[in-house]
């Protein structure tokens, strides 16, 4: 079946989660420089939250990109990772009203690392589905990076419980290693059309 009203869906998933958390950005009533200093730990947790988002976005569509058809597992897959990254303005607000404790950080953690256990299934679903020769499954590769991000977000979940800002630190460090788009799939796709072209 077709991959359009996926790709519409999730679309249109991932711009209402930006919504509610940006709803969750209130106005100070005091009109001072002094109130903004007030909600620092809310718009920190805002602008990570909101990167994250972008990331899962902007590989969710080159993946998707990249797959010519999908079926109702991959449906479902998606679905889990839909229901995951719904879940991360809940977290980001908990986190940063509470200005980074150590459960509401532990809880944003595991969060973050069910939403990369939730992308790592559908990419593997699409994989399985197209072929281990296709272009998806070339694109795709190894994913050590995905490895290694689940690898850091399991090692924050465990250090928030002594040091909360570090493990907020290594939730940092994992946005700042996907920040810059995964080129492996826009550069797979890109080769294809060239030798096809």
């Amino acid at each position: 079946m077709g991959k359009t009203r996926l790709e519409a869906f999730s679309d249109g998933v991932l711009a209402i989660i930006i919504t509610i958390m940006v709803l969750e950005l209130k106005v100070p009533h005091d009109a001072s420089l002094e109130a903004l200093k007030h909600l620092t730990p809310v718009f920190v947790s805002y602008v990570l939250s909101f990167i994250y988002v972008g990331i899962y976005w902007n590989n969710h569509h080159h993946m998707l990109h990249a797959a010519k058809y999908i079926n109702g597992g991959i449906m479902w897959a998606n679905m889990h990772l839909l229901f995951w990254l719904s879940l991360v303005p809940f977290v980001t607000a908990w986190m940063g009203e509470n200005h980074f404790a150590q459960w509401p950080v532990v809880c944003y953690g595991v969060v973050l690392f069910m939403n990369a256990v939730a992308y790592t299934i559908l990419a593997k679903m699409l994989v399985r589905h197209h072929g281990d020769n296709s272009l998806l499954a070339r694109a795709v590769g190894s994913d050590t990076k995905g490895k290694i991000s689940m690898g850091i977000y399991a090692t924050a979940i465990i250090v928030s419980f002594f040091y909360s800002w570090l493990g907020v630190a290594l939730y940092i460090v994992v946005a700042v290693m996907w920040f810059i788009p995964d080129t492996r799939i826009e550069s797979k796709i890109n080769n294809e059309e060239t030798d096809h072209g």
